[in-house]
């Protein structure tokens, strides 16, 4: 198995799909940025993901939200693009999706989503009242 994490901008709004037998299937856009020899290169990625582990996420990913995945990579295909050029076409079946703590998104700069870590209250340590009752004897 070839694990990868990328981390980069939505390309397009999330594509939301369903098998013949009822299971959705998640496909994400993309772009990522990799430096190569002096010059800023954007490397475009298909994320497919499948089953409803990250449905509570896809409201808020739109085009130009910065996003985290990992997962299985796949073997690169190679396509023509619209001028005739072959292009590499990067997929991964991921099994890991999160909000980037980088970046703004180009869209929603002024709204942010709730992380994993946002949407859990804080912790409250119990307050000490002097008892001993509550402690587990040796």
């Amino acid at each position: 198995m070839n694990f990868i994490q990328v981390a980069g901008h939505l390309g397009a709004d999330p594509e939301v799909r369903y098998t013949s037998t009822g299971k959705n299937v998640t496909v994400l856009r993309l772009a990522a940025k990799a430096r190569k020899s002096s010059t800023d290169v954007t490397i475009w990625w298909r994320i497919t993901i499948w089953g409803e582990q990250y449905d509570y996420m896809i409201p808020y990913l739109k085009k130009g939200s910065p996003v985290i995945a990992a997962g299985n990579f796949e073997a690169p295909e190679i396509y023509n693009d619209r001028e005739g050029n072959p292009q590499p076409s990067m997929n991964i079946t991921a099994s890991y999706l999160q909000f980037s703590p980088f970046g703004k998104a180009e869209r929603d700069a002024g709204s942010k989503p709730k992380t994993e870590q946002q949407a859990q209250p804080a912790y409250t340590a119990p307050q000490d009242n002097g008892s001993f009752e509550d402690e587990v004897p040796f």
